[in-house]
C-alpha cells in the first residue's frame, strides 16, 4: 500500500491556504445534514466539537469522563507557543517552524508543521476573546516566557495551570453550542470499537461507564481525539485514565499507526519514591527558565545543598550546552540527567534525581516575583514531596510523559480508514521525534478549532444527501464483538489483579523501550511480552460485573490494548537503527553521546498495519521531503 499524504503542490508557506481554497465545501443549510462524532473532549475534541457544533455539524460527542473538564490536558502547566512574536525578539512563523521541526529531530512533515506555525497566531486571540486568563505584564501585554529549543520568549501561559485555563476556555464553547442544541454531550462513555462500513468510517460502540450498557453511534464520519499513550509504562505523568483503546481499536479496523517508538521522555518530573505508587507527577518546563539543574561533583554527597559551594557544583545543562543551558530540548535534558545519575552522580538513596535549584533566580528577582510566575507549582511540589522549594533545591528525574507516535493522517488529518480523522495527541503529524515544550496545547487547539473545520467538509462533500444506514450489520456485528471481549474477559477468575500485570508490563517497557534501547534488550521484550500478554488473559481477576460501574473491568480492557501496543513499540524501535530524539538506541551514538541519525534510510515515517494479535505488523513507509529546512545534525551548544 502506497501512503499518501496528500500534500498540496505550491510553496511551503501557500500550501494551507491553497488547501483551504481547492478543498470541497459543504454550504450552511447542509452542514445540518451531516452528523459528526466527536470521541474525547480535552482540547482537540472540545475545540472541534465546539467549532463543528458552530458552524451547524451535527455532532455527537463522547468522553470517559463526568464532564469534558476532566480530560487530561488539564494537567498541562507551562504555556502555549505562537508565533506572535511580542517581545520583538527575532521570533516569527519560520522561526517557530524552524524550531519545531529541528527539535523533532527532522522527522516530522514539513508541510503539517508550517500549518501549525501558521495556525498559531490565531489560536491567542481566539483564546483571548474566550476570556482566558494569560499572564500579563505590568502595562496589561500578554507575558511570554521561554521554553525549550528555542532561543525566543514566544509561550504564552497562565501560571502553572495554562491547560486548565484553555480547557475551560474550549468548554465553554462547548457548552454554548451543548445549549444551542448543535452539540449532544455523552459523558462517561468510552469507545469499545470503530464501525467501518464498505470501507468507511461510519460510527462508534461504546459502553456506559455506569450502566454497563454496550451500544452503537452512527455519523458520516468520526473524529478521534483521544490523546496519547504514555501510560503503557505504568508510571507516566498522564492520568490514570489516559488510554490507548479507542486509538488502538480503530488501528485493528484498518487505521494505521505510525511511529509508536516515539515517545517523549519529561525532564522534570518528581522522583519516584517506591513501588506503591500509581502514576508520577510532572513539574512543568517553564521552571527551567529561573531554575538551575545542578549535581554535586563529588560522588555520594552527604551534604545539604545549601551547604556545598558554587565550586563543588556542577551545572552540566549549562556546561555542555552553554548557547541553549537550562532550555535544551527535553529529550536531550533528560538524557544528560540520566547519564550524570548513572555516573554516580544522583541524589537520594535511589540516586535517580538531579537539583532544580530556584536561589539565584529568587535572589534577582525576589520571592515574590517567583511565586507569582511559579506558585503553584511550588505549592504542589511542597504538598508532594515534604520540601520547600523556595528554601532547598527541587528534586527532579525524568519520566514517561507525551508520545509522538500515533495514528497516521493526511495532510487534512484523515487516517487509512477513509472519513475517521484523527486531531491531537492521537495522531503522529507535527513534533517528529520529539516534541518541544508548550506545543502539545499549540497542536490540539490548532487542530480543533482551525485545521478539521477547513478539512472535514471536503470529506463530507462526497456524500451530501446520503444517509448512514444504523440498521447495517456492521453496526450489530461490533455491538456482539464489544460484548463477547467484555464477557471473556469477566470470565476469567484469575488471581493477579489488572494493576499488577499492568506494572509488570510497565517494568518491561522502561527497562527496554525507555530513555534508552538497544537490540538485545528489545528483542527480549518483544519475547517477554506475548508471554505476559497471555499469563494476562489467563490470570486477570476482575471482580464484579459488566452491569454497572466497574472501573477494573474499564482498567482491563485498556490494559488488554497495551499489551499489543507495547510490542508494536519494541518492535519499531527495533526496526529503527538510528537515534532520533526521543528514540535512543545506544548503538547509534556519537563520541559525545549524542543521537546519530541515519536519514539515507530511516528518513520516513514508519507506518503499521495490524494484522491480528499473534502477527508480526506490516510495515509500510511514507518517505519524508524536505524543501525548505535542511536536515542537520542538532546543536544547541
Amino acid at each position: 500500500m502506497t501512503l499518501d499524504p496528500r500534500i498540496p503542490d505550491g510553496p511551503l508557506d501557500k500550501k494551507w491556504e491553497s488547501a483551504k481554497f481547492k478543498n470541497q465545501l459543504v454550504n450552511p443549510a447542509n452542514k445540518r445534514k451531516f452528523d459528526v462524532i466527536v470521541v474525547g473532549t480535552g482540547l482537540a475534541g472540545a475545540a472541534a466539537a465546539a467549532s463543528l457544533g458552530e458552524l451547524g455539524y451535527n455532532v455527537k460527542a463522547f468522553t470517559i469522563h463526568d464532564s469534558p473538564r476532566r480530560a487530561h490536558s488539564i494537567a498541562a502547566q507551562g504555556g502555549i507557543n505562537a508565533a506572535k512574536n511580542y517581545q520583538n525578539d527575532g521570533d516569527s512563523v519560520h522561526r517557530l517552524f524552524y524550531d519545531t521541526v529541528k527539535g523533532g529531530d527532522f522527522r516530522s512533515r514539513e508541510a503539517n508543521v508550517h500549518r501549525l506555525a501558521e495556525v498559531s497566531v490565531n489560536i491567542i486571540d481566539q483564546c483571548v476573546a474566550q476570556g482566558v486568563p494569560f499572564a500579563r505584564e505590568y502595562g496589561g501585554l500578554l507575558a511570554n516566557r521561554s521554553f525549550g529549543g528555542a532561543q525566543v520568549s514566544r509561550t504564552f501561559y497562565a501560571r502553572g495551570q495554562t491547560g486548565q485555563q484553555l480547557l475551560l476556555g474550549a468548554y465553554s464553547a462547548l457548552s454554548r453550542q451543548i445549549k444551542a442544541g448543535t452539540v449532544t454531550m455523552y459523558n462517561r462513555h468510552e469507545m469499545l470499537e470503530l464501525v467501518v462500513v464498505d470501507g468507511h468510517a461510519r460510527g462508534i460502540v461504546t459502553r456506559n461507564l455506569l450502566t454497563g450498557e454496550i451500544s452503537s453511534h452512527s455519523a458520516h464520519t468520526v473524529l478521534l481525539c483521544t490523546g496519547g499513550y504514555s501510560n503503557v509504562y505504568f508510571l507516566s505523568t498522564n492520568g490514570r485514565g489516559c488510554n490507548v483503546t479507542a486509538g488502538w481499536r480503530c488501528h485493528r479496523k484498518g487505521a494505521m499507526f505510525a511511529n509508536p517508538c516515539y515517545t517523549q521522555i519529561h525532564p522534570t518530573c518528581i522522583p519516584q519514591a517506591g513501588d506503591h505508587q500509581s502514576k508520577l507527577t510532572l513539574m512543568s518546563e517553564s521552571l527551567r527558565n529561573d531554575g538551575r539543574v545542578w549535581v554535586p561533583k563529588k560522588k555520594d554527597e552527604t551534604r545539604a545543598p545549601k551547604d556545598i559551594p558554587e565550586s563543588d557544583r556542577d551545572y552540566y545543562l549549562e556546561r555542555i550546552y552553554p548557547a541553549f543551558g537550562n532550555l535544551v530540548p527535553r529529550d536531550i535534558a533528560s538524557r544528560a540527567a540520566k547519564a550524570v545519575c548513572d555516573e554516580g552522580y544522583g541524589l537520594g538513596q535511589t540516586g535517580n534525581a538531579v537539583y532544580l535549584d530556584f536561589a539565584e533566580a529568587i535572589s534577582r528577582l525576589g520571592r515574590d516575583a517567583v511565586e507569582t510566575r511559579y506558585g503553584n507549582l511550588f505549592e504542589m511540589y511542597g504538598r508532594i514531596s515534604g520540601d520547600d522549594p523556595y528554601q532547598t533545591p527541587m528534586k527532579i528525574y525524568p519520566a514517561p510523559h507525551y508520545t509522538m507516535g500515533g495514528l497516521w493522517v493526511d495532510y487534512n488529518l484523515m487516517s487509512t480508514v477513509p472519513g475517521l480523522f484523527v486531531l491531537g495527541e492521537a495522531n503522529f503529524s507535527d513534533h517528529g521525534a520529539n516534541r518541544l515544550g508548550a506545543s502539545a496545547l499549540m497542536q490540539g487547539l490548532a487542530d480543533g478549532y482551525f485545521v478539521i473545520p477547513n478539512t472535514v467538509c471536503d470529506y463530507l462533500a462526497g456524500f451530501l444527501n446520503t444517509t448512514v444506514d444504523h440498521s447495517h450489520a456492521a453496526f450489530s456485528d461490533a455491538v456482539n464483538d464489544a460484548k463477547e471481549k467484555t464477557q471473556k474477559m469477566l470470565d476469567c477468575k484469575g488471581k493477579r489483579t489488572v494493576d499488577d500485570l499492568h506494572r509488570s508490563l510497565g517494568k518491561i517497557m522502561w527497562d527496554r523501550c525507555g530513555m534508552t534501547r538497544d537490540k538485545a534488550g528489545l528483542e527480549q521484550a518483544i519475547k517477554e511480552i506475548p508471554a505476559l500478554r497471555e499469563e494476562f488473559h489467563a490470570t486477570v481477576n476482575i471482580p464484579g460485573s459488566g452491569k454497572d460501574v466497574n472501573q477494573t473491568l474499564e482498567r482491563a480492557g485498556r490494559v488488554a490494548d497495551f499489551f499489543e501496543l507495547g510490542e508494536l513499540m519494541c518492535r519499531d524501535a527495533l526496526n529503527r537503527e538510528e537515534s532520533c530524539g526521543g528514540h535512543f538506541r545506544t548503538e547509534h551514538q556519537t563520541e559525545e553521546g549524542a543521537a546519530k541519525r541515519d536519514d539515507d534510510d530511516y528518513m520516513y515515517v514508519a507506518a503499521w498495519d495490524y494484522n491480528g494479535p499473534d502477527t508480526p505488523q506490516t510495515l509500510h513507509k511514507e518517505i519524508l521531503e524536505y524543501e525548505v529546512v535542511k536536515p542537520s545534525t542538532r546543536s544547541y551548544k
